[in-house]
C-alpha cells in the first residue's frame, strides 16, 4: 500500500489550486485530514488503545457554503462489544444534526498505524445507510499520510437503502401490518 502526504493530481487533473483530488479541492483535504487526525486525539480507548477518528466533509450549501466538517472518535467500553466505532459515532452525530443520503462529499479516518487502516465491515455498511457507493473515503495512517478508496471498492456489490422496496409498496401489501382478525 501506498502513502502520499501530499498527492500529485491525476493526470487528467491539472496541476494548481484548482486540481482535485477524488472531488475534493487542495482545501477541502486538508481541512478533512486535519479534523480527522484530530478527532483521533479524543478517542476514548483505554482496553485497545487503538486510536481512531473520523471526519465527514459535508457538501457545500447557501446556507453554509465554506467547509462544514462532522467529527467523531471511537468510544470503547470495558465490555468490548459495546464500545463504538469512529466512523458511526461521527455519521451518528451527522443524522442527529439531520444530514442524511446526499449530504456528504468525503470521509476521512485516521488510525495510529504506520500503516493504512480501513474502517471495519461494520462501519463500511453503516456509511453505506447514508453515502453514495462513489464515496471517497481517505484512510490516514499515524503519521497523516493517507489512501483513498470510494465506499464502492471496500463494500462491493453492497446492500443500501434502494434495495428495498418503498415504504408505500410494503404497505400496500399489507407488510409489517397487523392483520385483522
Amino acid at each position: 500500500m501506498s502513502t502520499n502526504p501530499a498527492p500529485a493530481p491525476s493526470p487528467a487533473q491539472p496541476a494548481g489550486s484548482d486540481a482535485l483530488v477524488h472531488g475534493l479541492t487542495a482545501a477541502e483535504l486538508e481541512i478533512l485530514s486535519a479534523k480527522c487526525l484530530e478527532a483521533r486525539a479524543t478517542a476514548y480507548c483505554p482496553y485497545s488503545l487503538f486510536r481512531v477518528g473520523c471526519a465527514l466533509l459535508l457538501k457545500p450549501t447557501s446556507a453554509s457554503p465554506g467547509p462544514t466538517v462532522i467529527t467523531g472518535a471511537n468510544v470503547e467500553n470495558a465490555s468490548y462489544p459495546v464500545g463504538t466505532c469512529a466512523e458511526r459515532v461521527a455519521m451518528g452525530a451527522a443524522v442527529v444534526q439531520g444530514y442524511r443520503m446526499g449530504s456528504f462529499k468525503a470521509v476521512g479516518v485516521a488510525t495510529d498505524m504506520d500503516d493504512i487502516c480501513s474502517p471495519c465491515g461494520m462501519c463500511r455498511q453503516f456509511l453505506r445507510e447514508f453515502c453514495e457507493p462513489d464515496m471517497p473515503i481517505f484512510m490516514h495512517n499515524k503519521a497523516g499520510g493517507y489512501e483513498v478508496k470510494t465506499l464502492d471498492q471496500l463494500l462491493p456489490m453492497s446492500f443500501g437503502p434502494e434495495a428495498l422496496p418503498r415504504r408505500e409498496v410494503l404497505e400496500a401489501m399489507g407488510v409489517g401490518m397487523p392483520k385483522k382478525v
